[in-house]
């Protein structure tokens, strides 16, 4: 058996906040065996400043490929519903092959700036015709290897999408490549089965409302092993809210609960459009809210009932969504700065023990992303992953400040990279703020997007 390695960190954020001289020890298959404040350097490696690294929520990694290509005005009103059209049209020429590097591409990026693991909601299963691959996994096993390749952890959350809209409406042709029942979904998480493992755990996600049918939802939920992870999207847009109360007369959040058992194996993606009732039960009921603000704002969906929600106790985490940013600090920032611009005040993501927004915002995303990942990760502490990130404390940001100040400065200040390097499982994959496979991957990231734009519509 190998010998532990280790890490001597001179600041470490812990669960319950900064400490000094924390030794970290894990073994060879990268779970922290010792996190130790207040030891003595005995000559391991030192890092200044150390701390988790970050969930990512939500993904979509196809969708990386579409960033900066939707950004033109239309002849009318562009909206989520324009945008969704494009995305479509985009994806209707998309092989396996390209996935994969498209994913290895996201992921390398995503690593560079702080996320260590990833929720892929995979919704795109079948081939151009529209039919099932002969292996029915085939590109989530695309996206697992890009994971691989980079160096991620990875939930995968293949989705369950049968219809087009509230009332079962059917799926236009250029949505059959996404086309999955309730036994489709739970065909893929059987061929998944076999590359879980301490880096790969494996969900579902009915993908909304509109695309699946309460039935299905409970007929996936029976099937599906106890403490598997659930996401949705769900209370996106308006014009879903306006939707789901024609038909149901409850809006989403409400509806969904009346049909399931909501609790903390959930993750409800945007959650943006909540009445004062939904906002305290979704708190209540554990389940965690994964907020995507780059995406949200770049759609134009809203912003989410924050104050209130987290003033009842709720439970947030944060995505990348559709990639038009891979940063957290990005994230987390415009999380902070929508609400501030909401309501004409200062530093409103704070609790009564914890003050400092910087710091409540890491921990909050990181406790609510570990929950809805299904995986040990979010914290440094024995039996838990060594995920983490080490801060470049020479950078100017993070120069001659205390502890208790760097995650303001991290988040607030300036558009600087300050992740300087990245450990994922016991493993460096980001050194001096380069990925460990960046040019291999950008230049099969590359070709695909010349072969992409070739295709395009």
């Amino acid at each position: 058996m190998s010998e532990p390695c280790t890490l001597f960190a001179r600041q470490a954020l812990l669960a319950h906040g900064w400490e000094a001289n924390v030794l970290l020890e894990w073994d060879a298959g990268g779970t922290l065996l010792t996190v130790a404040p207040g030891a003595v350097h005995a000559g391991e490696p030192i890092a200044d400043l150390v701390l988790p690294g970050m969930v990512n929520l939500h993904s979509h990694a196809f969708q990386r490929a579409l960033g900066g290509l939707t950004e033109t005005a239309g002849e009318g009103p562009d909206s989520f519903w324009t945008w969704r059209q494009l995305m479509y049209r985009f994806a209707r020429n998309i092989t396996p092959q390209h996935i994969e590097a498209i994913a290895a591409q996201l992921f390398s990026e995503c690593l560079r700036h702080g996320y260590t693991s990833v929720c892929e909601f995979h919704y795109v299963q079948r081939d151009q015709d529209g039919a099932l691959y002969a292996r029915p996994a085939e590109t989530a096993e695309r996206v697992v290897a890009a994971a691989h390749l980079a160096g991620i952890g990875v939930t995968m959350l293949p989705v369950l999408y049968s219809y087009a809209g509230f009332g079962e409406k059917p799926l236009a042709p250029e949505q059959q490549r996404f086309r999955t029942d309730a036994a489709d979904v739970l065909r893929i998480v059987d061929a998944l089965e076999p590359l879980r493992s301490s880096q790969v755990e494996v969900g579902v996600a009915p993908h909304s409302l509109r695309a699946a049918s309460a039935g299905q939802i409970r007929e996936v939920l029976a099937a599906l092993p106890a403490a598997r992870p659930l996401h949705i999207h769900i209370a996106e847009q308006q014009g879903e809210v306006e939707q789901c109360l024609a038909l149901t007369g409850q809006r989403p959040v409400r509806y969904l609960m009346e049909q399931v058992a909501l609790d903390a194996r959930w993750c409800l993606v945007h959650a943006t459009h909540l009445d004062q009732g939904e906002t305290a039960a979704l708190a209540a009921s554990g389940a965690v809210a994964g907020l995507c603000p780059t995406t949200e704002a770049n759609l134009g969906d809203g912003l989410f009932p924050l104050a209130p929600y987290l003033a009842a106790g709720g439970r947030i985490g944060i995505g990348s969504d559709s990639h038009v940013s891979q940063s957290p600090v990005e994230e987390l920032r415009w999380l902070e700065y929508g609400q501030r611009l909401l309501h004409q005040k200062r530093n409103v993501a704070a609790s009564p023990t914890q003050r400092r927004v910087g710091d409540f915002l890491w921990q909050s995303a990181l406790h609510g992303g570990a929950q809805a990942s299904g995986r040990p990760v979010g914290v440094l502490a024995a039996g838990k992953r060594a995920d983490l990130l080490v801060l470049d404390s020479e950078h100017p940001n993070l120069a001659g400040i205390g502890p208790e100040d760097v995650l303001g400065s991290f988040l607030f200040c300036g558009n600087d990279n300050l992740v300087r390097d990245v450990m994922v499982g016991g493993r460096w994959v980001v050194r001096n703020h380069e990925h460990i496979a960046q040019t291999a991957i950008a230049q099969r990231y590359k070709q695909t997007i010349a072969e992409l734009r070739k295709l395009r519509p």
